[in-house]
């Protein structure tokens, strides 16, 4: 991996794919043929998963000159009528209508499809659609265990295929620019930093099982996970913390967190990890943890060693050089007077990032901002807010064909998720995990390779991720 932390593609090729096979065997020669794009030629994108983030994809792609929505696939009934009312209400034409991705692939004239589904789809239908000859754009995490991610990043290089990856913040150029800045030395060495996910999140509560709901299709959205009884808890947003079909936070909001922290820092895998915490307060379905604390250890090549650290809290909350709040940086304007006491006005929300280097600290925000402190006395410094389209950086790059302009390339996403993963891992097992970045495995610990290989789970015939993409 290279030291400013962006992935070298031959290098990740050469990578063992966790039985000492080499994944340069598959090649990167495409064996599909490639279209020829004019300025003029209209992408043809479909929607897969619209009930959330999914909606934001519809409007995103759907305000770019040159693309039709022409299809959307979901497995439910109810949220397929709501977004096609959407649609007209937006002045969109009507598109195509499917419940099964893989009929929807079949369909020759469509260009690329864009994933919101649950995490635990993500990566099938990226190498699926890679294997149809179309475009991906995956929502984060890219993958629901490590395997998955890693057969999607071959499926991208064997056929060819752009495939970006659903970490927006590396389509802000405000961000793009704070970590120019830190590569410049702003704030000098750079040896800490902190990914920081602090969300309000009440408890799900406690959902018998239940008849699957009038048009919805659950064989479909089970999918790659084992089949269990039906509940509200296993389904809409609350799959998020069930470990069949979600990550948890760290894997949720905290995707973006990790992913600039890792980014900031300049690395690529750890050397060691480890995480702690649990589910508290709440007696509840929840399983994933909603505390969370990592560490993940770098021996760098020049003999120093780097330290990315991650925090994932569901309630109670302070702010943190003022990340979170609307008046970012404001300081001493988010004081406000109670009974003669002064009150520090909380966020219902503190997600971002806090660097640290030699002589300074550099504080991202998610209003894509930075901001940096210099010092002893904290001086300010260099600052930006501006924020970037990742949907339009997909479409460009899908007329381009240059898979050096891709923001997000699903590397650098797999990449991030493998910290998720091993965090998570980490965590289930209850011990810190030695990585070896050359192979992707833990060293010494088969158990835990068996998690980040999804066997703790398994896949559900014919749901399954290739040996071989």
């Amino acid at each position: 991996m290279e030291s400013d932390g962006k992935v070298d593609r031959r290098e990740f090729l050469r990578a063992g794919i966790g039985n000492g096979a080499s994944l340069a065997a598959l090649g990167s020669i495409s064996i599909l043929p490639k279209q020829v794009w004019g300025a003029n030629d209209r992408v043809r994108i479909a929607v897969v998963g619209v009930r959330g983030r999914g909606g934001s994809h519809l409007r995103g792609f759907g305000k770019l000159p040159n693309v039709e929505v022409a299809a959307l696939c979901d497995i439910d009934d109810g949220v397929i009528g709501k977004r096609l009312e959407d649609m007209a209400g937006w002045g969109m034409a009507k598109p195509a209508v499917y419940k099964d991705v893989r009929k929807l692939l079949e369909d020759k004239s469509l260009d690329a499809i864009s994933i919101a589904t649950p995490n635990h789809w993500h990566s099938l239908m990226g190498i699926w659609a890679c294997q149809a000859g179309k475009d991906a754009y995956v929502e984060k995490p890219c993958s629901h265990c490590w395997w998955e991610g890693h057969q999607l990043v071959a499926a991208a290089r064997k056929y060819d295929r752009i495939v970006m990856h659903g970490t927006q913040g590396r389509s802000a150029d405000g961000y793009m620019e704070g970590v120019q800045k830190l590569r410049e030395g702003v704030i000098g060495d750079v040896y800490l930093s902190r990914g920081l996910c602090f969300k309000w999140r009440d408890t799900i509560g406690i959902a018998p099982a239940e008849p699957v709901p009038a048009g919805v299709d659950y064989d479909l959205w089970t999918g790659p996970a084992p089949m269990k009884p039906f509940t509200k808890n296993r389904f809409h947003y609350n799959w998020h913390w069930i470990w069949d079909t979600g990550n948890g936070d760290v894997g949720n909001q905290g995707v973006h967190e990790m992913d600039l922290a890792r980014w900031a820092l300049g690395v690529g895998l750890p050397n060691k990890v480890s995480a702690v915490g649990g589910h508290v307060m709440f007696k509840d379905d929840q399983q994933t943890p909603n505390v969370l604390n990592c560490m993940f250890e770098y021996d760098m090549p020049d003999g120093t060693r780097r330290v990315l650290e991650f925090e994932v809290r569901h309630w109670m909350s302070n702010t943190e050089a003022d990340i979170g709040l609307p008046g970012f940086g404001a300081g001493a304007a988010n004081l406000s007077e109670t009974a003669g006491h002064p009150r520090i006005k909380q966020p219902k929300a503190m997600c971002g990032n806090l660097i640290y280097g030699s002589k300074g600290y550099m504080a991202m925000t998610g209003y894509e901002s930075y901001r940096t402190f210099l010092g002893e006395s904290n001086e300010p410094g260099p600052c930006a807010t501006r924020s970037g389209n990742c949907f339009a950086n997909f479409i460009r790059c899908v007329r381009s064909r240059k898979q050096e302009d891709i923001p997000a390339p699903i590397e650098e996403g797999h990449i991030t998720c493998t910290l998720i993963h091993l965090a998570n891992t980490s965590y289930r097992l209850g011990r810190t995990l030695r990585y070896d970045p050359a192979s992707q495995r833990v060293i010494g610990d088969e158990e835990a390779n068996r998690y980040l290989r999804g066997e703790d789970r398994g896949f559900r015939h014919p749901f399954t991720i290739p040996e071989k993409v």
